[in-house]
C-alpha cells in the first residue's frame, strides 16, 4: 500500500482506523500496542508496527502534535507549577494525555484572569483539542461571561474546555467539568476538630473572592450551625495560599490576643507557615493548639508532627479531565464511558496534629 500523502498535500492523514484496517485488528488494539498498557501478542503488536512504519502514523502524529496543527494537543493552564496543588493536577493531565500520544502545553497565570483568557485564545489557535483551566475561579460576571463565549467557540472549531476543581459555567457553555468535593471536606475536618471538644476554630487564609475559599468556608461553617455554634468573624481570616501568609498572619493573631484552640488552615501550605509561627512563639501542636489543612500535599507528611488534612485526589482530576475531553472513537470496549461533568470524592487523613480541647494556650 502506497503510504499517505501528508497534509502540505491536501490529504488525509493516516488514523487509528487506517492501522487497523491495514493490520487486521480492531482500533483498541491499535491503541493498545501505542500506549503499552495492556499486554498484546507479539505476532499481533508486529503487525500493527508493521502497518504504522507503512502509513507513516506514528511520524505523521508526532510531527503534526509539536508542530502545533493538529489537535494532538492539550493545554493546561495553572495559576504557579511550583505550587503542588497545581502540580500533582497538571500532571495527572499529562499523564493520562501522554497515553494517547498528546503533547501538553503548560501556561501559567500567575493569579491574573486576563492570562488566562488571553492563553486559552493561544490554545485555540493551536488547535489544541482540550483546554484544562485549573483552579477556582474569581466571582466576576465580566470574566464568567468572556470564559463562557470561549467555550463556546472552542466547541464550535471541535475542542473542549475543562473546569478542573471549579463551579461550572452554566448550560449555555459546552464545557466539561471535574470538580471535587470541596465543601464536604471542609465540613468533615471542621466537624472532627468539633469531636475533640473545639468551639473557637481560627479559619485561616484562602482569597475570599475565590471560588475554592467559599466552598471551604461554607462547609466550616455549616458543620458550626449543625452544632449550634455561633460564627465569630474574628476567627475568619482569608489571605493568600501560601506560608508567607500563614506565617506573618498567625504570628500577628497570637500578638494581639486572639483567642482559639485550633486552627483550620486553608491549605496543607498555610498550614505549614502556621505551625512556623505557633513554634515559635511557644505554642505546641497539638497540646496548645489542634492544627488542620486541606489538600493533602507532601509537606503535610513532612510537618512535625505530622498534619492532619484532607485529601483531594488531585492527580486523578487531571486524568479525568483529559478522559472528559477527548474521550472518543480509540476507547478501548471495555472502558466506562464519560460524561460531561465529573464529582470526586474527598476525605480525611488523620495523622497527630489535632488533640483533645486544653484549657487556655501556655506558651513555654
Amino acid at each position: 500500500m502506497r503510504r499517505q500523502n501528508t497534509a502540505a498535500d491536501g490529504q488525509r492523514r493516516a488514523t487509528v482506523t487506517d492501522v487497523a484496517r491495514l493490520a487486521g485488528v480492531s482500533t483498541a488494539t491499535v491503541s493498545r500496542v501505542l500506549n503499552r498498557n495492556y499486554p498484546v501478542a507479539e505476532a499481533t503488536r508486529e503487525r500493527v508496527e508493521s502497518a504504522m512504519r507503512e502509513l507513516g502514523y506514528v511520524v505523521n502524529a508526532h510531527a503534526r502534535a509539536l508542530a502545533g496543527v493538529s489537535n494532538r494537543t492539550v493545554g493546561i493552564i495553572v495559576n504557579e507549577v511550583i505550587d503542588p496543588f497545581y502540580a500533582y493536577i497538571a500532571r495527572g493531565v499529562e499523564r493520562e494525555a501522554a497515553l494517547g500520544g498528546r503533547l501538553c502545553l503548560v501556561c501559567c497565570t500567575q493569579g491574573d484572569p486576563q492570562r488566562e483568557l488571553a492563553f486559552i485564545d493561544l490554545m485555540h489557535e493551536r488547535r489544541a483539542d482540550a483546554v484544562v483551566v485549573v483552579g477556582g475561579s474569581i466571582a466576576d460576571r465580566g470574566y464568567t461571561s468572556e470564559l463562557a463565549r470561549r467555550a463556546r467557540e472552542l466547541d464550535a472549531g471541535g475542542s473542549k474546555l475543562v473546569l478542573c476543581g471549579r463551579p461550572p459555567l452554566g448550560e449555555a457553555a459546552p464545557t466539561a467539568a471535574v470538580e471535587y468535593d470541596n465543601e464536604g471536606g471542609a465540613f468533615a475536618i471542621t466537624d472532627h476538630l468539633l469531636m475533640q471538644g473545639h468551639e473557637r476554630i481560627l479559619y485561616l487564609g484562602g482569597p475570599p473572592r475565590l471560588s475554592t475559599t467559599r466552598d471551604r468556608l461554607a462547609g466550616h461553617r455549616r458543620a458550626l450551625e449543625l452544632r449550634g455554634l455561633p460564627a465569630d468573624p474574628e476567627l475568619v481570616q482569608p489571605g493568600a495560599f501560601s506560608r508567607n501568609f500563614g506565617y506573618r498572619r498567625m504570628s500577628e493573631l497570637i500578638r494581639d490576643g486572639l483567642e482559639f484552640t485550633a486552627v483550620f488552615a486553608a491549605n496543607d501550605v498555610v498550614a505549614a507557615g502556621a505551625a512556623q509561627a505557633l513554634e515559635e512563639a511557644g505554642l505546641r501542636v497539638p497540646k496548645d493548639i489542634s492544627l488542620v489543612g486541606y489538600d493533602d500535599i507532601p509537606v503535610a507528611q513532612e510537618l512535625r508532627p505530622r498534619l492532619t488534612t484532607v485529601h483531594v485526589p488531585l492527580e486523578e482530576m487531571g486524568r479525568q479531565a483529559v478522559r472528559l475531553a477527548v474521550s472518543g472513537g480509540d476507547e478501548d470496549d471495555w472502558r466506562e464511558p464519560t460524561t460531561g461533568a465529573l464529582r470526586l470524592g474527598t476525605h480525611i487523613v488523620v495523622r497527630d496534629s489535632v488533640g483533645p480541647r486544653a484549657g487556655r494556650p501556655s506558651r513555654k
